[in-house]
């Protein structure tokens, strides 16, 4: 399938850190960016720097679902988190259920101390993220998730 043109950021908000993944013009791969620091509006003003420098076509947030599917207070900090940036930048919103864990599970398995890599734990997070959207974007020849009005 064909897969839109165009770099795409990922996002992992979380309530203390942010991790920032980007991906090729191809869509192909996404590889980390940086972890951001959680702050009133340094945050928002960061990723969009970083938007901007990587010229990216959208952002990807990822939306920590519960098991069952449902939301949970992470959901609504991502949701309202999503929505800031969506007054600069389109934004997708897609499933993001055990992104961390399997970042963790990762770092824990190539011997990184995950209680030290907490930064690393959020970009790998983000990585998973835009890659599991890149992905689905390939298989089904749609755009993931839902994107933020």
């Amino acid at each position: 399938m064909v897969i839109r043109s165009g770099r795409r950021l990922g996002i992992d908000v979380g309530r203390a850190r942010i991790g920032v993944a980007v991906c090729d013009r191809d869509g192909f791969i996404a590889t980390p960016v940086e972890t951001v620091r959680r702050d009133d509006s340094a945050d928002l003003r960061r990723i969009l720097a970083i938007a901007d420098e990587y010229d990216v076509l959208e952002v990807v947030v990822g939306l920590p679902l519960s098991m069952s599917g449902g939301d949970t207070p992470s959901t609504t900090d991502a949701r309202a988190f999503a929505a800031r940036i969506a007054a600069h930048r389109p934004v997708r919103l897609v499933d993001e259920r055990l992104s961390t864990v399997t970042a963790q599970r990762g770092l824990h398995q190539a011997g990184k101390n995950t209680k030290k890599s907490r930064a690393v734990i959020d970009q790998a997070a983000a990585v998973i993220i835009l890659q599991h959207a890149l992905d689905h974007e390939r298989a089904a020849g749609a755009p993931p998730g839902a994107e933020l009005p």
